[in-house]
């Protein structure tokens, strides 16, 4: 007796990635992932390479998860590919510190963020 498998969390024709711990702040984060909002794949990687934003690499990585997902794991045509969703999550905040004048502490926040990316088949005639 075998237990049922876990039914899919996204349509047929898609495929999604996460990367989560991302260094750097969900508002920073989310102007690169609106940089490939609705792109086809091709031309959102060139647009992460070419970005001169630190987090871009980080993002690429996430998109080429998402699409060596797509190609494994659900038999999806790499080049009939766009990415559908990407959207933007916070994550934990480190609390640092630094002395300040008069005996006072400046607060140091240092937020990390996560990315889901979603990319979709479309037609041939998209």
């Amino acid at each position: 007796m075998s237990t049922e498998k876990n039914p899919r969390r996204v349509a047929d024709n898609e495929a999604m990635a996460i990367s989560r711990m991302l260094r750097t702040s969900p508002q920073k984060l989310n102007l690169v992932a609106g940089l490939i909002r609705g792109k086809k794949v091709e031309k959102a990687l060139a647009d992460l390479t070419f970005s001169k934003r630190r987090i871009a690499g980080d993002v690429k990585k996430c998109l080429q998860s998402a699409i060596a997902n797509a190609e494994n794991n659900h038999n999806l045509d790499v080049d009939s590919l766009i990415v559908a969703e990407a959207w933007v999550g916070k994550n934990l905040v480190m609390k640092r510190g630094r002395p300040r004048a008069r005996g006072r502490f400046g607060k140091i926040m240092k937020p990390f963020s996560e990315i889901t990316i979603k990319v979709r088949q479309v037609g041939e005639t998209a």
